[in-house]
């Protein structure tokens, strides 16, 4: 049987804050023609400043989490640990990274701790990311205690599915709502050398089980790189034809060690094309103003397709989103070097209004946007193993 998504209703409006996107899609002919709309700062500040209106009702949002463009910040990521079981080539330099001692690393009281700070200053989700977070023997309670924070509407979690498979029943037992599995192959050989480990076959296991489960969608990212997995577009979005998965394409990402170069860089534009030439039905969902991805359906398919830009479509005038570190440094933009230690502080003693205090002068200072792909390039910034993804 079929488990397919709840019918959406087919409407072809994007809050982004880029000049251009495509809004929908028509076929004649065998050529596809495209609706590009011109979308002003105007129009998405009205968009944007409805959302939060309806965000302070539904959540009152501290001052701790607004910063000075008025952002409402109510998505907290929380790397668990930098230890990972691959090797993915964009996540780690092939040398490997030095780890940071595990005495330095957040224990699950303090995460637990500082987590209930931010929602109850008003984050509503919580993403655990690594590292690979399952690699973490705590993780089934850390997931419970997380769950019982009042405020707090959807846990989730980012994995590369390695051991997720025999861990996903106990963790849904705990409160995890929802996951995103990452995989940038469909093909076993090509797995090895991306992520320089073996494991293809465990990863596939580990999407089928949180299906059976009734997780839906399940969430499969994958980084799209030119000459490596961009011959692949198109199987992925099988994927979606008869199961309940959310094939999530991400432009590739500068970070410090993944030999970043722009060649590799495949644009959401040029995967758009692929995907438009041989799923011509291919629609435009709603999207929440917040959200980073464009989503997108496909007439008879149960999943569907999304794209993530940051690179050449930015999306920061929506951005909601916090980064909690292992080491327990804040981190308010993915793309930016500033970080401020909380566990210091924590562990010197600091009271609860101390450490919000830190947080809200931290969210404060956060830029309007990041910069442009190449000057991320050659800006220090962690490998994103240590950032968490």
């Amino acid at each position: 049987m079929r488990r397919c998504f709840s019918k959406i209703t087919d409407c072809h409006l994007g809050f982004k804050n880029s000049n251009f996107f495509l809004v929908g899609s028509e076929v004649g002919s065998g050529s596809v023609t495209r609706t590009i709309a011109t979308t002003s700062e105007r129009s998405f500040s009205t968009s944007y400043a409805a959302h939060q209106v309806d965000q302070t009702k539904d959540n009152p949002v501290s001052d701790m989490l607004i910063d000075s463009f008025g952002r409402l910040h109510t998505y907290l990521r929380i790397s668990l640990t930098e230890r990972c079981n691959l090797r993915c080539q964009y996540c780690m330099p092939s040398e490997g990274v030095e780890l940071t001692p595990k005495p330095q690393l957040l224990s699950q009281s303090e995460i637990v701790r500082l987590a209930g700070l931010f929602v109850s200053a008003g984050v509503n989700k919580i993403r655990l990311t690594g590292g690979e977070p399952t690699v973490r023997n705590d993780i089934e309670e850390i997931c419970l205690q997380l769950s019982s924070l009042k405020g707090l509407k959807n846990l989730a979690i980012t994995t590369n599915g390695i051991t997720l498979a025999k861990k996903l029943p106990k963790l849904k037992e705990c409160g995890l709502d929802s996951l995103n599995i990452s995989l940038d192959t469909l093909v076993p050989a090509k797995f090895e050398f991306l992520t320089r480990r073996k494991g293809h076959e465990r990863v596939m296991k580990s999407i089928d089980t949180a299906i059976e489960i009734g997780y839906n969608p399940v969430k499969v990212n994958c980084v799209v790189m030119r000459g490596l997995n961009d011959d692949e577009i198109c199987d992925f979005v099988e994927l979606t034809r008869e199961k309940p998965i959310n094939v999530r394409f991400i432009e590739f990402m500068p970070f410090d060690g993944n030999v970043w170069n722009v060649k590799k860089l495949v644009p959401y534009a040029e995967v758009m094309d692929k995907v438009v030439k041989r799923f011509p039905s291919i629609k435009r969902m709603q999207d929440h103003p917040t959200e980073t991805a464009k989503n997108f359906t496909i007439d008879g398919h149960c999943g569907s397709v999304s794209f993530i830009t940051s690179m050449t479509e930015h999306f920061c005038s929506g951005c909601n989103r916090l980064r909690l570190l292992a080491d327990g440094n804040f981190k308010v933009c993915l793309f930016g070097p500033s970080e401020v230690s909380l566990r210091d502080p924590l562990r010197s003693g600091a009271d609860d209004e101390a450490l919000r205090e830190i947080i809200g002068a931290a969210v404060k200072r956060k830029k309007a946007a990041h910069a442009g792909m190449l000057d991320i390039a050659k800006t220090a910034n962690r490998p994103m193993i240590h950032i968490g993804g």
